[in-house]
């Protein structure tokens, strides 16, 4: 990979999709990329670089070519993962104090025991000007859910029934220790709290491992791992006859229907402003339009492959993976499939497939969502990866590389489409 200490850096510092969000932010100021805000109007010229954010998790840039364009080549991937948020009022004094929380989208519970812990996302605090949201993260060893010890729980190993109201309850200290969290949030935060959005995290480190070092575990690689590859593939992509476009959306995991998910409005106003600034027709340019939507895929388990459909299992390693459902939970087809096949060609890409069992109900993504707002051929992508959804996943080194270069050529392309149907990829 052209970059994995930065890449693992990343990943070891987006602790919360408000950080996600933030490190995101950072390598597009670094580029000259200029901040657009919703209730503003905006004057875009041609050759300049922009972007926004939206609830301070969900984050669109985008360039403009010098050239009149063809449409927009876009990107989607997400911001969040699976983890716990503390409930309003939530902490719980007894012989320990403890943190109540919520489960937050689907994760492997499991993996969550006997971990150190901590604390980060968002908080409103008091100004003399009125609210203003902060990034907090409480960079220490701080929480933990501990097991029940297996004499006591003899079925632990036997298909464990976890309860959320009881079992993910993490420990903050002592009987004495009561009154002592919201002080240190405040300290933190540096002002008085109002509101706020604040997650559990994983203390653990992202690692490289294996015999050749082949192999990279951490916290959120779903989908982590994708916004870092297309964000560098749309950074490094030379100028085209189209308007490239990436897109990080928050609350994937719990459905995408929220102000800043892919349900919401914010990619179809975008691009609407993108051509009344430009003069240029929404419905031409959608019609020369494609969608990347980039979210990990399940590789083959080395230890259950009878769990994978035998045809369509990719494997970590071999590449970039094509997403089908005939139900299009996944979007791809022969059309989407064909133009980002012909993309992974020219760049030497190896593309792998994936499809899921027919009798094992699989998850979906942002592009059948995104899709009811932006009507445009799009291809569901990801990198193979297993463990999805515990709080420490494993993916391959080489398919990050993968993707970067795949995305790359991607973002440097652009869409002419033919009156039968087909499309010159410039």
């Amino acid at each position: 990979m052209s970059d994995m200490k930065a890449f693992q850096n990343f990943l070891d510092t987006s602790v919360s999709a408000y950080h996600a969000t933030a490190n995101l932010q950072g390598m597009l100021e670094a580029a000259g990329y200029e901040r657009l805000f919703e209730h503003e109007s905006w004057s875009l010229e041609r050759g300049n670089k922009y972007y926004l954010i939206r609830g301070g998790t969900t984050l669109i840039a985008f360039r403009v070519p010098t050239v009149k364009p063809y449409g927009f080549m876009m990107s989607a991937c997400h911001t969040d993962r699976p983890t716990f948020k503390l409930k309003e009022n939530c902490e719980l004094r007894g012989i320990y104090t403890r943190l109540a929380t919520e489960g937050y989208g689907g994760m492997i519970i499991s993996s969550w025991m006997d971990r150190p812990l901590s604390i980060a996302g968002r908080v409103m605090v008091e100004t003399e000007n009125g609210v203003e949201g902060r990034l907090i993260n409480i960079d220490q060893d701080l929480l933990l859910m501990p097991n029940v010890a297996i004499h006591m729980n003899r079925s632990v190993n036997d298909g464990y029934k976890w309860n959320l109201a009881v079992d993910t309850v993490p420990m903050l200290g002592g009987a004495d220790d009561a009154d002592k969290f919201w002080p240190l949030v405040k300290k933190t935060a540096g002002g008085k709290i109002l509101g706020h959005d604040l997650y559990l995290y994983v203390r653990q480190k992202s690692s490289v491992w294996g015999i050749d070092g082949e192999f990279i575990s951490g916290p959120a690689l779903d989908d982590l791992a994708c916004a870092w590859g297309t964000i560098q593939g749309f950074l490094n992509a030379r100028d085209n006859e189209a308007v490239p476009v990436f897109c990080a959306f928050d609350d994937e995991e719990v459905g995408s229907n929220s102000p800043q998910g892919a349900a919401s409005t914010i990619l179809e106003f975008t691009l609407e402003r993108i051509c009344d600034a430009l003069d240029l027709d929404i419905h031409m340019m959608l019609a020369q339009s494609f969608l990347v939507s980039a979210d990990n895929a399940h590789a083959l388990h080395p230890s259950h492959p009878e769990l994978a459909d035998a045809a369509n299992a990719p494997v970590m390693g071999r590449g970039v993976v094509l997403k089908f459902n005939a139900a299009q939970r996944y979007t791809t087809d022969g059309v989407s499939a064909s133009v980002f096949r012909h993309i992974c060609g020219k760049a030497g890409v190896p593309l792998q497939r994936y499809t899921n069992r027919p009798d094992i109900k699989g998850g979906s993504t942002l592009g059948h969502i995104s899709l009811t707002h932006v009507s445009v051929p799009t291809a569901d992508i990801g990198l193979p990866q297993v463990a999805m959804h515990s709080c420490y996943e494993t993916a391959a080194v080489a398919d990050l590389e993968h993707l970067e270069v795949a995305m790359t050529e991607f973002f440097g392309s652009a869409l002419k489409v033919s009156r039968d149907g087909g499309a010159e990829i410039l």
